[in-house]
């Protein structure tokens, strides 16, 4: 079918998915204007003063520089322009795919090439005769479950369908531990596509579940007394001959990785606020929540935050479980990234690998701050990983943050929900 607009996308620091609609000849131009403040404005549609958003300085412009390159939409007609965002002539601070450019590029310097692959969980809601939203009603289902006693309106196959005529590797979709949640697991690439397919999937896989009637949402922990939704990041690092290097000679991980899951140990309560930026995320972040909650690791190991794994040379990687699923993809992987590099370049100590269960018993002291406002406090006081990441970048996502957990306060789980399921 012949393509009669081009959907221009970029990703904001709540996570969600904004951009326009333009006509392939506007495409053309390779750019694309929007309103710099855009990055001020609450979840409930309040300006904030945050630093870099042109809100004191007249609301002025930004533009997303195009690619140039562009990907087929899951509907007929549309296709998709995705770029960087820029602002009086220069990369955008703001812009966390231009962050994560920038952690790509420092490893790239080192001869490095970043490989990942992103992990999603999330809830299906359907609306009860009074117009409520409830959770999806699927009495037969059961973790690792596919088919209809799982998924009875089959959101998973048209997820699936959408992906293949959107050009979005999936690796699998099953459902996961609780009723009405999904595993959402996607294929393994270099480190921008890959966050690149994630932001999309993630785009897509909210309005293909619209169309269904339903509501998918990767809100953190939307049901409290059910699982959490997490974003898992995986990822190892190609030499320059193509080799994997997170394992050595023997199987076992290299210095490299070692020192990779250091900085991640060394900087566990700062990337807090960076993967985990909404008040219920600190719902998921508990002791034995398979969560990413202790400063530990451990080999093929679910309750800790770094599982690592090394059985196969191809497959060799470091998983990160802390994030949750409502995290900017872009953001959560520089930071990561960033963290692990900081590991390499400072040679932090290893704390020794988890050897207890990690639901009762647990070797590790240290874990993440116990609220949002604690997060931020952490990432706050870390320069090393801000300075890594973008410092004007943090600080907006400090002060966006902050506002929202004021906005927040003293409000029922409920309220809380309520405020956050419409969005993410």
């Amino acid at each position: 079918m012949t393509t009669h607009r081009i959907r221009t996308l970029f990703c904001d620091l709540h996570g969600l998915s904004r951009g326009k609609f333009v006509s392939p000849e506007f495409a053309e131009r390779g750019q694309v204007g929007f309103a710099r403040p855009v990055f001020a404005v609450s979840l409930d549609r309040e300006i904030i003063a945050v630093p870099g958003a042109g809100v004191e300085t007249g609301l002025p412009d930004m533009e997303l520089m195009l690619d140039g390159t562009l990907r087929k939409d899951w509907r007929d007609g549309t296709e998709i322009a995705l770029g960087d965002l820029h602002a009086d002539g220069a990369p955008y601070e703001l812009c966390a795919r231009g962050a994560l450019r920038r952690a790509i590029a420092g490893y790239e310097d080192a001869g490095l090439r970043p490989m990942v692959g992103i992990e999603f969980e999330a809830y299906a809601y359907q609306r009860d005769d009074d117009g409520v939203w409830r959770p999806y009603d699927t009495p037969g289902a059961f973790v690792y479950g596919t088919g209809p006693a799982n998924d009875p309106r089959g959101l998973m196959d048209a997820l699936w369908d959408a992906a293949l005529t959107a050009g979005i590797p999936i690796e699998s979709l099953n459902g996961e531990y609780d009723s009405g949640q999904f595993e959402l697991t996607l294929g393994f690439g270099e480190a921008l596509t890959a966050c690149d397919d994630a932001f999309l999937f993630r785009t897509m896989a909210k309005e293909i579940a619209a169309g269904l009637g339903l509501l998918l949402t990767f809100m953190p922990k939307p049901i409290p007394d059910r699982g959490g939704s997490g974003l898992h990041v995986n990822f190892s690092f190609r030499d320059a001959d193509g080799a994997n290097v997170i394992p050595d000679t023997s199987g076992e991980l290299s210095d490299l990785a070692r020192n990779c899951v250091a900085g991640l140990m060394h900087h566990h309560e700062s990337l807090s606020g960076l993967l985990a930026t909404t008040v219920n995320s600190y719902d998921r972040l508990a002791p034995a929540s398979m969560a990413g909650y202790w400063a530990n690791w451990a080999h093929d190991h679910r309750l800790v935050t770094v599982r690592t794994a090394t059985g196969s040379p191809a497959s060799a990687r470091l998983e990160h479980r802390m994030a949750d699923a409502a995290a900017n993809p872009y953001l959560a992987v520089a930071a990561v990234l960033q963290a692990a590099r900081l590991g390499i370049d400072n040679g932090y100590p290893l704390p020794p690998a988890e050897d207890l269960d990690g639901i009762e018993n647990t070797r590790a002291t240290r874990h993440v701050p116990s609220s949002l406002p604690r997060a931020l406090d952490a990432l706050g006081g870390d320069l090393p990983l801000r300075q890594r990441v973008g410092e004007l970048l943090c600080d907006a996502l400090i002060e966006t943050k902050r506002d929202e957990a004021k906005r927040l306060s003293g409000k029922s789980v409920d309220e809380v929900r309520d405020f956050y399921l419409p969005f993410i």
